[in-house]
């Protein structure tokens, strides 16, 4: 396994052109593995895959995450959508580093912070005799309680706040169901909606359009502390929730601060 950090320069049509579609992005991700051949089968379910996430931390600071089993060759989008001509043989415009050794150094009870871009859904059926659909939460209540019902299948528990620095009491919703106010170290921003064509496969659907993709996307941070160091490689590995295809479910950890 590696991990990826690509800085992408926003000044250029080739970033701008990636920026404004997920599934442009995607394409361009996925070229950077070679090994990777459309042809190939798709790897096992329950084995590591490419994910990628976008960190839009400032209008001129846009990072590109990525890991995957395999070392990626980021040449092409250095040529489109980074420096070039400052790509030396020792710095080549991308950063990448062997993820393995950090993953078998996870052990219970350590403490992270973290970030998640995930397209929080759930299945609605509104009519007893019709088929259920799939619809976004729409809330940040509801998408932190989408995050926080993952959590022990993933491995970890998002960390409490302690009860003096709680500034909004915990409760029920007029539909009865527990809000915990601000009690985990834990936000919700970035929301972000996104609609596309899916694109099209002329071999297969004669050129017509394969439908629209619409999906909502949020940003995690926060605290997490490791409960099952397995299946939070696994969490790492595979990512978390849908869209994964489109720069979600890539979760990332950093040391908290004041530690080593």
């Amino acid at each position: 396994m590696f991990l990826t950090r690509f800085r992408l320069n926003t000044a250029r049509t080739g970033a701008r052109r990636l920026l404004s579609s997920p599934q442009v992005l995607h394409a361009a991700v996925m070229a950077s593995f070679p090994g990777l051949l459309p042809t190939r089968a798709p790897a096992a379910a329950d084995g590591p895959r490419v994910l990628w996430r976008l960190d839009q931390n400032a209008r001129a600071e846009v990072l590109l995450y990525v890991t995957g089993p395999d070392r990626p060759d980021l040449t092409h989008l250095v040529e489109q959508a980074g420096w070039p001509a400052l790509a030396e043989p020792d710095s080549p415009g991308w950063q990448t580093r062997p993820y393995a050794p950090f993953l078998d150094r996870l052990t219970p009870a350590q403490r992270w912070a973290f970030r998640l871009t995930a397209n929080p859904v759930h299945d609605i059926r509104r009519k007893p005799d019709e088929p259920t659909k799939r619809t976004a939460h729409l809330t940040p209540f509801h998408q932190a309680r989408w995050l926080l019902d993952r959590q022990e299948r993933c491995g970890f528990r998002v960390m409490e706040k302690p009860p003096g620095e709680r500034l909004l009491p915990a409760g029920t919703t007029h539909r009865g169901h527990e809000h915990h106010g601000d009690r985990f170290q834990l936000t919700v921003g970035d929301r972000r909606g996104l609609s596309f064509d899916k694109g099209r496969d002329r071999a297969r659907e004669g050129g017509r359009s394969q439908g629209r993709v619409s999906i909502v996307t949020v940003t995690f941070d926060g605290h997490l502390e490791v409960t099952d160091p397995v299946a939070l490689r696994r969490a790492l590995t595979q990512g978390i929730g849908k869209a994964k295809a489109y720069g979600c479910g890539l979760l990332t950890l950093a040391p908290l601060a004041g530690t080593d």
